[in-house]
């Protein structure tokens, strides 16, 4: 019986008068890739980061394991669980590589400096970037930095990895690199959540595919099913408007 890390249940959120979600329901098992896909302003960032709690959902429930995430001390161990990938990598400007990789081990997870380093050097080792790892964030590529701010995030020892975007602001030759690091996070059966408009990345790798439409999910179906015979009409519109573009 696969194991449910992540059920959401009628999450909403309104900013103001401006409902964003509007009833979002799901389950994430472990080992799970979700690609959720769907136009800008459907709702995508602002689902993962209420799931995240960098925004307060304005309704609905996170199970965690089961256990319900309302409580200070149940969040605090979930949000310790949840890495997060930005879009904007939100690396620390004036700490070396190696540094922003250690400092949240040691605060949050009051690691040892040896065990932190250990760990960091270990995970920039497996993206490609040991070599910078004196390098402040000013002094490399965006693909760069993204792969730094993975590393950074595999660090904390996540269940779950949530990407928001995470090469929608990279030049188009190095989205590939990402991506690539990825790929092989999915091969290891890492649970990630992935907001993208990469449609040959969320086919080929997500093991679920989501569309969000208007603040809904409109379609749930495995990426062989949605890519090929989507059922809603808002999918088979987005698409269709993309695919030719990116496939």
């Amino acid at each position: 019986m696969q194991e449910h890390i992540l059920e959401v249940s009628g999450l909403k959120k309104s900013f103001g008068d401006h409902e964003v979600l509007r009833d979002i329901s799901f389950s994430v098992e472990k080992g799970e890739i979700i690609c959720i896909i769907g136009s800008s302003g459907s709702g995508k960032s602002t689902l993962l980061r209420c799931l995240n709690r960098l925004e307060e959902p304005t309704a609905g429930t996170v199970l965690f394991h089961g256990k319900n995430t309302e409580s200070e001390r149940s969040r605090v161990s979930f949000l310790s669980k949840v890495g997060m990938v930005f879009q904007s990598f939100n690396l620390f400007a004036n700490m070396s590589v190696l540094e922003n990789c250690v400092i949240g081990q040691m605060r949050v997870l009051h690691r040892t400096r040896k065990e932190a380093e250990e760990k960091a050097v270990f995970y920039l080792e497996k993206v490609g970037m040991a070599p910078y790892r004196n390098a402040r964030p000013a002094q490399l590529s965006g693909g760069q930095k993204q792969r730094v701010a993975i590393a950074r995030a595999l660090c904390m020892d996540p269940e779950v990895l949530l990407f928001d975007e995470p090469t929608s602001a990279l030049d188009p030759e190095m989205v590939g690199e990402v991506l690539s690091v990825m790929q092989q996070l999915a091969q290891a059966k890492l649970t990630m959540l992935i907001v993208t408009h990469e449609m040959s990345f969320a086919r080929d790798v997500a093991s679920r595919v989501i569309f969000m439409d208007q603040g809904v999910i409109a379609e749930d179906a495995p990426p062989e099913k949605l890519f090929t015979a989507p059922e809603h009409p808002r999918t088979r519109e987005f698409l269709g408007r993309i695919i030719n573009r990116q496939f």
